[in-house]
């Protein structure tokens, strides 16, 4: 493939990580996941012909470890560049690195035509394998449930894939002076905690399949956000012994309540944390409420708010080419999801 004149750019969607059903995998799979898309947060990044490899862009250095790696693997020369336009915060409990490493692997894999698929990018990045919402949120966005690890490098299976109805919002809230669980310190963490009940992963279970995903089709976000409320609270009651508490954070926590005394639902942290989470029906109201909050908490400089949608697609890989006006590859006959892009 003459690889001269491509261009590739990839949007990668963050994600609320909104709590494991058996975080001890009592049963036999482990984890099983669940969360939603953002449409505001993501990592954006596009990649072009050069002589060398030449990273630039926010966390340069990571994607540039990874493009290393990545063609290391696969033997494959290191005639790009990569430019990042836009990139998920780092350890904030969003996906970050799942994301960053889908997004340059994907980006790769089609700059030099090969044939590999988002699961094949997660095994041979080293992603996925504890929580599958990462990799489903790419493919395909929404409300996403995945069904637990397999003792087994392959990410875990979606079983549940839902839209989101479109007037939900989200608001976030972040504590600049705190950073989630990652890396070594999270896999020893996971490996400290006791067994995970398995008549609270049963209750879980039931919770979420006989009232959340029947209020997420029936658009209630009361019942819907209880559930997801429900399933916080047992998770941060099993983490608390690592992270101090139901929350990574006491500023996130009181900002949350508060929220919570205000209306909004669904409530909880992302993942590891520091970022907590909470749900508004209505585009209006919820930007009301977010006005307020950022008012009630201003006295606290490391506290931050943003107002976030979900975004009911997966990620994206568009083809192009520079130097000619635009490129058509459709569905049928690209590898990838495809659109026209102007250039």
């Amino acid at each position: 493939m003459d690889i001269a004149h491509l261009r590739i750019q990839v949007v990668a969607p963050a994600r609320i990580h909104m709590g494991f059903l058996d975080p001890s995998g009592e049963q036999g799979r482990r984890f099983g996941s669940l969360g939603v898309a953002l449409n505001e947060i993501s990592t954006c990044l596009s990649i072009e012909r050069a002589d060398e490899l030449k990273v630039t862009g926010p966390q340069s250095k990571r994607a540039q470890k990874i493009a290393k790696s990545f063609c290391k693997t696969l033997q494959l020369p290191e005639s790009h560049s990569i430019t990042l336009n836009s990139a998920i915060p780092e350890h904030v409990g969003l996906g970050s690195g799942t994301q960053m490493a889908l997004a340059v692997g994907l980006g790769l894999s089609a700059f030099y035509g090969l044939d590999y698929k988002i699961r094949d990018i997660a095994k041979l990045t080293g992603r996925g394998a504890r929580s599958g919402i990462g990799v489903g949120m790419f493919e395909h966005g929404g409300f996403i449930v995945d069904g637990g690890s397999a003792k087994n490098d392959a990410p875990p299976p979606v079983i549940v894939s839902k839209q989101v109805p479109e007037n939900w919002r989200f608001i976030l809230v972040f504590d600049q002076r705190e950073q989630g669980l990652n890396g070594a310190a999270e896999i020893d963490a996971f490996e400290a905690l006791p067994p995970f009940p398995v008549a609270e992963t049963a209750r879980l279970c039931h919770l979420l399949l006989m009232q959340a995903l029947p209020a997420l089709i029936e658009q209630d976000i009361r019942n819907f956000g209880d559930v997801i409320t429900e399933i916080q609270k047992a998770g941060g009651e099993y983490f608390s012994r690592i992270q101090g508490g139901c929350f990574t954070s006491p500023n996130v926590e009181r900002a949350i309540h508060w929220l919570e005394d205000h209306g909004a639902v669904g409530l909880g942290q992302s993942s590891w944390g520091p970022t907590g989470f909470c749900m508004v029906d209505g585009v209006s109201v919820a930007e009301t409420l977010f006005h307020e909050v950022i008012t009630a908490f201003s006295g606290n400089p490391e506290l931050s708010f943003k107002l976030v949608s979900a975004r009911n697609k997966g990620g994206e890989v568009v083809v192009s080419r520079t130097d000619i006006d635009y490129t058509i590859l459709s569905e049928e006959n690209s590898r990838y999801s495809s659109e026209i892009l102007r250039t």
